[in-house]
């Protein structure tokens, strides 16, 4: 889904138009490919496999869905559309939970939402409501061309809606547990340390500092300059749970202290 959509939410018999907005946006840095030799930018050529890989034209290149070997059937934009019904076009909330019972796990891309004109006093409503009650809206509409599972939910007078995996779409666990005795006077430490480095949670503090390295390479090489690695030290682990614990322990105190 692009960069914004427009739809509706619907909850008992009151209608409210909405437009959403991607509330994440990309910071990757990007590379393009090159070829080494002669600098020049690697081109992904769009081929057709039965006319001697003859280039195609972006305008000519369709969805095809192939029915039987080598026969299609061709689905254009305005055929998903027309396949749509309103309900698939509007957000219908079928059921409210409590915030929560949805586990993180489930929760896939992140959207504002914001009313369209005329419909903000009825938002303005729902949203009070939700935010009182510590409630969630689950949905499912379609978002491109899937169905989606969807949780609205509001934080500080902010709507949000999050899409949502399907439950068949998580894997199982991969690891089946295997039973483990534990000390208890190592289990108090492990408890000791955990709280010790407990405080407050403020995203804030925490910056992307790996894509700040690349940028500083990218400037010593424009400039030049070979990319040096700041040696950062050794971390070894401790054989002995007991020795790693007391030790930890330690650190944090002379930290402290410092």
């Amino acid at each position: 889904m692009g960069m914004s959509y427009k739809g509706a939410i619907s909850f008992g018999l009151i209608y409210i138009p909405i437009v959403l907005h991607n509330v994440v946006q990309n910071t990757n840095i990007s590379f393009n490919l090159v070829d080494k030799e002669t600098m020049s930018r690697i081109k992904y050529k769009k081929t057709c496999v039965d006319c001697n890989n003859q280039e195609v034209s972006q305008k000519n290149i369709v969805k095809g869905y192939e029915y039987s070997e080598g026969k299609y059937v061709i689905f254009t934009n305005e055929d998903f559309e027309k396949i749509k019904s309103k309900k698939d076009k509007n957000i219908i909330i079928n059921q409210f939970v409590n915030l929560n019972d949805i586990d993180p796990l489930y929760y896939d891309k992140a959207y504002y939402v914001v009313p369209e004109k005329g419909a903000e006093r009825a938002f303005a409503l729902l949203k009070a409501a939700m935010e009182k009650e510590k409630k969630s809206g689950i949905a499912k509409t379609v978002l491109g061309t899937k169905e989606t599972l969807i949780a609205l939910r509001v934080k500080s007078g902010i709507m949000y809606l999050n899409t949502l995996h399907f439950h068949e779409e998580l894997r199982p666990y991969p690891f089946p547990e295997a039973k483990t005795k534990l000390d208890k006077q190592e289990l108090n430490l492990a408890i000791t340390l955990l709280n010790t480095l407990t405080k407050p949670f403020d995203i804030t503090e925490y910056k992307d500092e790996y894509r700040l390295k690349v940028e500083q390479a990218i400037q010593a090489k424009i400039a030049g300059k070979e990319v040096v690695l700041k040696d950062e030290g050794d971390i070894n682990p401790a054989l002995d749970l007991m020795t790693a614990l007391q030790e930890s322990l330690r650190n944090i105190e002379t930290n402290a202290r410092a």
